[in-house]
């Protein structure tokens, strides 16, 4: 091959050494002096300083030991050594990758095929060899029983013939996400196209199908590893390309100058997932297409799969993500990146109102081959590997060797708080749901208590993301401000309070039950985050109520302060209760009508995942609404959002809220009483997480539960007390748990949910006194001496049974850790 020193510009026949990567030749007269050739290194080292490329600095610095070995001889030795010792250039393999967030939204073909169209002009333009996609982007990825009608496949279709008649793919390998139907079966695919042909079909082997994923209801799994199968394209398709079949299966795609291959979302956390054995068969760019959803605190397991898939066996790994509501109840988070031998090089956001996100890396696939031979055990794996099928392509993706060409360096990996997750997600959720629903607004029923100011100060962090988006020049985001808010003569929004008061009602439903705490804080904070608040008095229709029943039935409830049965007390508050919700709703419906607005505002529910958990919410309340933020954050995370929020968001008044003890406020006060929500419940809001985790994230039924709580609360409780807590929650849950089947859709964010309509099945008809779980509990305690308590701190002098870290084991010790669950 030919090449040319840096230093005289000369070109000169070369001998590639590729288990260093380098070329070398003999310096012509120009470069003999030893100066020069120190001359040519040190550019050469400055280059890779600037770049950060340090895994060639090891092998730069090797070859100035052996300059200083030549200026160290005499004159007659240093002319002998420089005719041996020979000028150094690195020979590269550079490339650059181009991957997406992309907000589809499920059946909306024209939608969708916008952003793909989008994504790729922006990768084309960037000089970009590969673009990717994320699962299932053509039909969008939630479109669940849509994927059992023909016509979503054959639609699917149809857009990817358009793609690939224009020139969309020319000069650039595209992986398209979408269903295809190989004789009688449907598969999630991955199809590979280049130059407006389709090079290979790559089904997915491993399916979601646990927790809020059902894709076994949908498609079939790929089982044929060991070879690649004829597939037939649809008629239309082969006509309009000229191309009856292509490969289908599992396999890889080899270059001229590189090998690239598919992993598609879930195949990654499998417990051996392809890229290990794609990897031995010197696959080195791996593209992970996928719909992963947002959950609190997950972001660092999806993170640190991508580093470990790399860090020891080398490659390049893409990732592609979704990146919105496509229609349900998901966030997908996006964070598209490329990570290079273990390191992240690029990263996009998780959070974003921009319908196209493009993460863009340039990478020098070298340092993954010289990763590789540098590891013996990599090596002789390789030497014995099941061999996988593949399909040439006599294409080059990579230039070579340029300086305008500066490389992606490693990155420090970006992650929101917990508290930032809260105010980000469920607010992008909202827009999309607001933008797309052609509602003009939301209404909020604003109690002045912690779960429904955590929902109004999302809805002004919401409004807060749409104006900086605006001002940071997004057409689309401004035009659909503009549309929503009803501006005329070139007006948009450019103040998140004015905007706040175009698109959010918050309504203040009073009643004689209400303080006066309650009340200003909900105007303070209404007027804070600049929605349009009424304060409203229910208690004429509430009083109406109670009269109609005396008519009725000749008698009239009564609170249980004033005397009434435990019955009337609660048949009382939920009259208030569903008052409240009526009253909502209709005002929802009027209230623009009544602005000379059109369209209707969405009603926001504002129950948290807890009280869904032991059911402590009145079935048809206020927790009945269109869409809810907040359904599945825990009271415990919410508490610490509205305390970060004051500061953060500029609403000052959520401190006050949130310091505030939780109530219900349907009870009347007295001197020496006031109604409490934990004493309501009979548990606190950190025991209800507790149980919530050991319940659906580890699984355990009141016996199972009841052991792992005698090792976390054994130092405190005795077994009967345990025992106690636990019967209790299970009573609870079991009688309310109907009341999930009509919990009103929420943002999905904490493994623990206790939704039933597909994340959390189970019946809603309970034997509510567990006769036989019980029963082994009680035999248990007998056995424990349950009225004693079994373990006991350690303190100095005394035998130790439980340290402040261990002691009780994995589930225990879980139950009580917001990350687990992943």
């Amino acid at each position: 091959m030919l090449t040319t020193c840096l230093t005289c510009q000369k070109f000169q026949r070369v001998k590639y050494l590729p288990r260093l990567g380098i070329s070398t030749h003999k310096p012509f007269k120009r470069c003999v002096n030893s100066n020069q050739i120190s001359k040519c290194f040190s550019s050469i080292n400055s280059y890779f300083k600037l770049t950060n490329i340090y895994k060639y600095q090891q092998l730069i610095n090797s070859h100035f030991i052996i300059i200083q070995k030549i200026n160290s001889q005499s004159s007659k030795q240093k002319s002998n050594l420089t005719s041996k010792f020979v000028y150094i250039q690195l020979k590269m393999r550079l490339l650059k990758v181009a991957t997406c967030n992309l907000n589809q939204w499920a059946m909306d073909f024209d939608c969708n095929l916008k952003n793909i169209k989008e994504s790729i002009s922006e990768a084309k333009g960037s000089g970009a060899m590969i673009r990717l996609g994320p699962e299932l982007e053509i039909t969008g990825y939630g479109c669940e029983d849509h994927f059992l009608e023909l016509d979503t496949v054959a639609h699917a279709w149809e857009c990817l013939k358009e793609l690939l008649l224009g020139d969309w793919t020319d000069g650039i390998l595209c992986s398209f996400g979408m269903p295809v139907i190989k004789d009688s079966e449907r598969y999630n695919c991955q199809v590979l196209c280049l130059n407006r042909k389709i090079i290979m079909i790559r089904p997915k082997m491993w399916l979601a199908n646990d927790g809020n994923y059902r894709e076994l209801r949908w498609f079939t799994a790929w089982k044929q590893k060991d070879h690649l199968e004829e597939f037939h394209l649809p008629s239309e398709i082969s006509d309009a390309l000229s191309q009856t079949t292509v490969p289908f299966g599992y396999g890889y795609v080899q270059f001229l100058d590189t090998a690239v291959a598919v992993e598609v979302c879930e195949e990654l956390f499998t417990p051996l997932p392809p890229h290990a054995e794609l990897a031995l068969n010197g696959v080195e760019v791996f593209m992970n297409a996928s719909g992963s959803h947002h959950q609190l605190r997950k972001l660092d397991l999806r993170n640190r799969a991508f580093i470990s898939a790399t860090h020891t066996r080398g490659g390049v790994y893409m990732y592609s993500n979704h990146q919105g509501c496509d229609g349900g109840r998901l966030y997908y988070d996006g964070c598209s990146c490329v990570v290079v031998n273990g390191d992240m090089v690029a990263q996009g956001s998780q959070f974003s109102l921009k319908d196209v996100e493009m993460v863009f890396a340039q990478i020098d696939l070298d340092a993954v081959a010289s990763l590789r031979s540098s590891v013996s055990s990599f090596q002789e794996q390789a030497s014995c590997k099941a061999k996988v099928s593949k399909v040439f392509v006599p294409y080059k993706l990579c230039q070579p060797f340029d300086l305008q060409m500066l490389l992606s360096s490693p990155l420090k990996i970006r992650y929101h708080s917990p508290e930032e997750e809260i105010a980000l997600g469920p607010a992008c959720w909202l827009w999309d749901y607001l933008r797309r629903s052609g509602a003009s607004g939301f209404l909020l029923p604003l109690s002045g208590g912690a779960d429904s100011s955590s929902v109004a100060a999302i809805v002004g962090s919401m409004c807060q993301l749409v104006v900086k988006e605006i001002a940071n020049g997004d057409k689309q985001i401004k035009a659909d401000a503009i549309r929503i808010g009803h501006y005329t003569d070139g007006q948009f929004p450019t103040d998140s309070k004015e905007f706040a008061k175009r698109i959010f009602y918050t309504v203040f439903m009073g009643s004689e039950n209400s303080s006066e705490a309650t009340t200003t804080r909900a105007k303070v904070l209404a007027d804070e985050i600049g929605s349009w608040h009424l304060n409203v008095s229910i208690d004429g229709v509430v009083s109406s109520l109670i009269s109609l029943f005396q008519t009725l039935t000749g008698k009239r409830p009564r609170y249980k302060v004033d005397g009434g049965s435990n019955i009337e007390n609660l048949g009382l508050q939920n009259i208030q209760a569903r008052v409240r919700m009526v009253l909502a709703f209709m005002l929802a419906s009027l209230l623009p009508w009544v602005h000379n607005k059109p369209g209707f505002y969405l009603v926001l529910g504002s129950s948290n995942v807890d009280e869904g958990l032991r059911g402590y919410l009145t079935k048809y309340d206020c927790s009945s609404a269109d869409i809810n933020p907040i359904g599945s954050i825990s009271k415990m995370d919410l508490r610490t959002f509205l305390k970060w929020a004051a500061v953060h968001l500029g609403y000052s008044s959520l401190a006050e809220i949130e310091a505030a003890p939780p109530t219900a406020e349907l009870e009347p006060i007295r001197s020496n009483y006031s109604q409490l929500d934990e004493v309501d419940m009979g548990m606190t809001y950190e025991e209800l997480s507790v149980y919530g985790r050991l319940r659906k994230i580890f699984r355990c039924g009141p016996l199972s539960m009841f052991k792992n709580l005698c090792y976390k609360w054994g130092t405190k409780l005795t077994p009967a007390e345990v025992a106690d807590k636990v019967k209790y929650f299970f009573k609870y849950y079991s009688i309310n748990r109907h009341k999930m089947t009509v919990l009103t859709p929420s943002y999905h964010a904490e493994s623990y949910s206790p939704e039933d309509n597909r994340f959390d099945l189970r019946q809603f008809l309970y034997n509510v006194r567990w006769p036989y779980q019980f029963r082994k509990i009680d035999e248990l305690v007998n056995e424990l001496n349950g009225d004693t308590v079994a373990l006991t701190k350690s303190t100095d002098g005394e035998k130790v049974n439980v340290t402040a870290d261990g002691g009780m084991g994995v589930v225990a010790a879980g139950s009580g850790d917001p990350r687990a669950g992943f």
